[in-house]
Order: C-alpha cells, then structure tokens, then sequence
C-alpha cells in the first residue's frame, strides 16, 4: 500500500503555494522584481508537483481498493473540469480587477484547500494507516524494494522509458510562441485564456470518449494515433507565425481560440493510457507507488523537455526582438514528436497478465484459507493437503 497520508502532504505543500502567492498578492516588489518572481514561481511549482504526484497514488490505491477500474479517467475528467472553472475565473479576474487581486483570490483558494485537507480523516480516504514509526520505516523499505523490482521487469519498464522519453526528447517552444503571441501579434490575454478553456473543454470531452470507446483497444495503435496527431497539431503554430491561416480567411484570434492549445492537450491525454495501464498491472501492493514513480518520472521528462526548448531557442537565435527562425524551431520540434514512432514496441499491444496472475494467485490463496476455516482439519488429512495445494501451485 501507498504509505503516505494526503493530509501530511498537503499539510507539507499547501503552504508552499499559499506562501509564492500569497507574497505576490501582498508585496509588489514580488511580483515585479525577477528573483523574487522566479523564487515564488519555484515554490508553487513544488507544492503543485509534489500534491499531483500524490494524487495520483491516491487516485491508484482507492481504485483498487474498491475495484474501480480506470479510475484516472474519472480523475482526468474532474482535473479538465477543474481547469474549465479555474481558467474562466482567472479570466474574468484579469479583465475586472488588479493583478492583486487575482493572487488574492487564489491564495484564498489554496487556503481553502489546506484548511479541507487538514479537516480530513485518515479513515474517510478507506486506506489502511501506519501509527509507528517503525511500522512506517518497515514499510518504506518494502516499499522501496517492492519498487524496485516491479519497474525492472519488461512489462511495466518498457512502457515507462516511452512515456518519459516520448516527452523529455521533445523540446518546448510554448514559451517562445507565447511571446510571439502577445508581443508580435499583439493578441489579447483574454483571447489565450480562452483558448486555455477550449483547450481543457476538449480534454474533458477526450477523456470522456476513452473512457466509453477506446479504453478496450490495443495500446499500441491507440498510443501510435495520438502520438502522430501530437506531432501533426505542433505544426499548428508554424501557421500561425507563417501567418498561413490569414491567407485561408482565418483571422489570428479566431485560430490561437480554436487550435493554440490543441498539442497541449494532445500531450495531456496521451499520459492516461500509460496511468491506467500501469495501475492495472502492476504486482498487488504497489500499485500507488509505481504510480507516483510514474508521475514523477513524467514531471521530471517535463523539465527536460522545457531546458531542450530553452536551448533550441537560443541555438537558432530566437530572441524577444527576433522571432524570424522560430518557424525552423516548430519544424524541429515536430520532427522530435515523430521519433517516438520508431520505437513503438516497447509498447504493449495488449494488457500484459504479470499483475492479473499475481492478484489470482492471492485471490485464490485467500479463499483457499476461508474455505480452510470453516472445516474440522484432522491429523490424517495434513499430508494430502500439501500435497495438493502443491499441485495446485505448479498448475
């Protein structure tokens, strides 16, 4: 079992957010003087990853638990959600009111957060709890080992090396075409946070068609379709900074509206599959550590991905006041999503049975004992059994 309480971890991580923005909302030279603003920026992004990678161990071990299958979906649902309401109010807080304000209202919405998950109960997450610590120590370490040996094995590595190589080998130029955006095109912030809506209206809706339609295909051919459509959807921004979509009739507005976030959400969605794969396969008792182990690989691929952009960005002499080769950069970057495609048989094409074998034999084990239980066992009857049950397990 996961061993770690979501109540200490938001107790550990909260703060950190509500301490970055709740210094931007009350000190101005916060939020306008660069060190300040990256160290703030730093410890909202620790408690944000740190509370991501322990939701979605969470969301692994109350799925098994309760036999909920594909459970990361109905969390990907609420997580686009989420994002809808969240981008909306953010919005309309930057067209109606200071900046302050808007930090404000999120270190109000943090605070709210922290004060829910401190008011929590162990008990109400259904999870068993450790009150030792070296009950906790024990099972670290078994964990840990438990850990080790599951990702060494093909069925669950091979799919992890792809997932974190299929991102961290992709460099990130939405940084770059952000600025192009509002600084050359001279586009509205409302018109990128709407975009950001749309984008997060269509993960909802991409999740939603999974989880009804494609969950019960082949990984591989689902992973190889999304994976080419993300390469595909990147060459979105070169239109738009070739200024191509103008010549269709398609003002700047209407395509940043339409199509800016559609790689974002593209890479959102292909995580699904490999969480839900992974929780399913995994051997019986660490499923919430593999998937953390997976989120964290995943955010870790992330930063990769961002230093890879940062670099391309100034090999190629993209700069704020000269945007004339990031077109070549999109190329590039388009061309880096399609190298995954060459090593699609890490992926399975079909569910592996290493957790499915496992859980039957515990399973069975555990009915064998029941059954046991409710029966007189004479003396006669001891060699037989073993004899049996160790036919049974070579079978």
């Amino acid at each position: 079992m996961f061993f770690t309480s979501e109540v200490v971890v938001e107790f550990l991580t909260s703060p950190l957010e509500v301490l970055a923005w709740g210094s931007m909302a009350m000190f101005q030279g916060a939020r306008e003087v660069l060190p300040s603003l990256m160290a703030c920026a730093l410890l909202s992004n620790l408690g944000a990853s740190v509370t991501e990678v322990a939701k979605d161990a969470l969301v692994a071990e109350y799925g098994l638990r309760y036999r909920i299958n594909g459970l990361q979906s109905y969390a990907l649902m609420a997580s686009a959600a989420g994002g809808i309401l969240g981008n909306l109010l953010g919005g309309y807080l930057l067209l109606r009111t200071p900046p302050k304000i808007s930090f404000l209202v999120f270190t109000a919405v943090l605070s709210l957060q922290l004060a829910v998950s401190l008011s929590s109960k162990e008990e109400s997450f259904g999870l068993p709890r450790l009150a030792e610590t070296s009950s906790v120590v024990r099972s670290v370490k078994k964990q840990l080992s438990n850990l080790r040996e599951a990702i060494q094995t093909d069925e669950i590595s091979q799919p992890l090396i792809w997932a974190v190589a299929s991102i961290s080998m992709v460099p990130l130029l939405s940084g770059s075409v952000f600025c192009y955006q509002t600084q050359v095109l001279n586009l509205d912030p409302s018109v990128i946070g709407m975009s950001k809506v749309i984008g997060q209206l269509m993960l909802l809706c991409l999740t939603v068609v999974y989880d009804r339609y494609l969950k019960t295909l082949p990984m591989r051919p689902l992973i190889h379709i999304v994976q080419l459509l993300y390469a595909l959807s990147i060459l979105l921004d070169y239109i738009l900074v070739k200024q191509i979509n103008l010549g269709v009739g398609i003002s700047n507005e209407v395509f940043v509206l339409c199509f800016s976030s559609l790689a974002e959400i593209l890479a959102q969605f292909k995580i699904l599959p490999f969480a839900v794969l992974l929780s399913n396969m995994c051997p019986q008792g660490c499923e919430g550590s593999v998937t953390s182990f997976l989120a964290s690989a995943l955010c870790l691929s992330q930063i990769v991905s961002a230093f890879l952009g940062v670099g391309l960005a100034n090999l190629i002499g993209v700069t704020s006041s000269n945007y004339s080769n990031l077109p070549s950069g999109i190329l590039i970057q388009s061309l880096a999503a399609l190298v995954p495609l060459c090593f699609m048989h890490f992926l399975p094409m079909s569910e592996p049975v290493i957790g499915k074998e496992v859980k039957r034999s515990i399973s069975k084990r555990g009915r064998r004992n029941r059954r046991i239980g409710r029966v007189v066992i004479h003396q006669d009857d001891i060699p037989y059994r073993r004899r049996r049950e160790s036919e049974e397990a070579q079978t």
